[in-house]
């Protein structure tokens, strides 16, 4: 169906299109505008969030050709060799623009004695070359190199942000998709814009084999938790119904379920946060819920209005929240993953519990 990778297909071109990252961007415009551009700049985030992106913009804005834009991923050369091939580059003159401009990708992967090349050149950078260097692990990249860039920051994508491009981009493709169903998928990318278009990507390959033809085709929420893998919603419900109803036994049944059904328990830990959240602005500010809770379904939403006008022990309160945030902070450690959820319920519910629910 797509001849090009969604995340390449609606790839930002201009300044505008550039999600989430407004305070990188009227920097950078306004350099341009100015004629005020710096030799050498760190592009600094994780995975996904329009580095290499806004990379190009920049470029194309200050009068970059395409023949004098150079993208080096620097995993595949990332040795003294090939610092010095480029070193020699920037001494030849631009093709047909003002400046050359160099991407140098994952620049953290560097090589020691390639930052020691590269270091050379940005100490004395001939006045026609511009470095862009983007790099997910900053912590890695030498302070001697980070004092001589404009360092930017990029932030992960928000929900929001993210939401709505998913909405937009799959209106475009042909396809509607419920706001709750969008939220996932957020959910599964994980503040990265390209993993969550990779993810709706999947979905709408599947459904465009059996929809040809049909001018809107609508997603089912089953089908994209079934094609992505992410927990149904059915075993979410459960955990936080053995909350309600303080069964023990049935909580650590939905766990296990989730365990032997091979799902992603960081995730499935996720969305019963969510859910849970849900739950108490439910409870806490019926006032704003319909502008909160608009990614739920009618059913569940029904399941837990039912749930908090039935909790008379008051469960489903912010000290079981804050209990299940806490343990989920310690998943990545856990050499069993179903074990912080364990824990979280076993804090909520037993007795002993040493957080007091009013």
């Amino acid at each position: 169906m797509h001849d090009l990778a969604l995340y390449r297909k609606y790839r930002p071109k201009n300044w505008k299109e550039v999600l989430g990252q407004d305070h990188i961007v009227k920097v950078l415009e306004n350099s341009v505008e100015t004629n005020k551009v710096s030799h050498a700049y760190l592009f600094v985030g994780s995975h996904g969030t329009g580095k290499t992106s806004l990379a190009r913009i920049f470029a194309s804005n200050i009068g970059v050709s395409l023949n004098d834009l150079y993208e080096i991923d620097a995993a595949s050369n990332r040795g003294i060799e090939d610092i010095k091939e480029l070193r020699d580059g920037t001494r030849v003159l631009p093709f047909d623009s003002k400046y050359k401009v160099y991407i140098i990708d994952e620049a953290h992967m560097l090589s020691k004695d390639a930052w020691g090349a590269l270091l050379k050149t940005l100490e004395e950078p001939p006045k026609h070359v511009i470095f862009i260097l983007a790099t997910t692990e900053f912590h890695k990249v030498p302070e001697t190199i980070i004092s001589r860039c404009q360092v930017f920051t990029f932030k992960k994508a928000s929900d929001t942000i993210c939401k709505n491009m998913l909405l937009d981009i799959t209106k475009k493709e042909g396809f509607e998709l419920d706001s709750g169903s969008a939220e996932l998928l957020v959910i599964l990318g994980d503040g990265s814009f390209r993993d969550a278009l990779g993810e709706l990507q999947k979905v709408l390959n599947f459904y465009s084999k059996d929809n040809k033809g049909k001018k809107i085709v609508k997603i089912a929420r089953e089908d994209v938790e079934k094609i992505t893998g992410a927990p149904k919603t059915t075993l979410v419900n459960d955990f936080i119904y053995a909350i309600a109803k303080k069964n023990l036994e049935q909580g650590i049944m939905t766990v296990r379920k989730a365990s032997e059904e091979n799902l992603d328990i960081k995730l499935y830990f996720k969305l019963i946060i969510q859910k849970f959240r849900m739950a108490i602005i439910l409870r806490y500010a019926p006032k704003i819920k319909d502008k909160m809770v608009g990614d739920l379904r009618e059913t569940d939403l029904k399941f837990l209005k039912e749930l908090v006008i039935n909790d008379k022990d008051g469960m489903l309160r912010s000290p079981a929240l804050a209990i299940l945030l806490e343990e989920y902070q310690n998943i990545d450690n856990a050499f069993i993953m179903e074990l912080p959820l364990e824990l979280a319920l076993v804090r909520i519910i037993s007795k002993d519990n040493d957080v007091k629910v009013k």
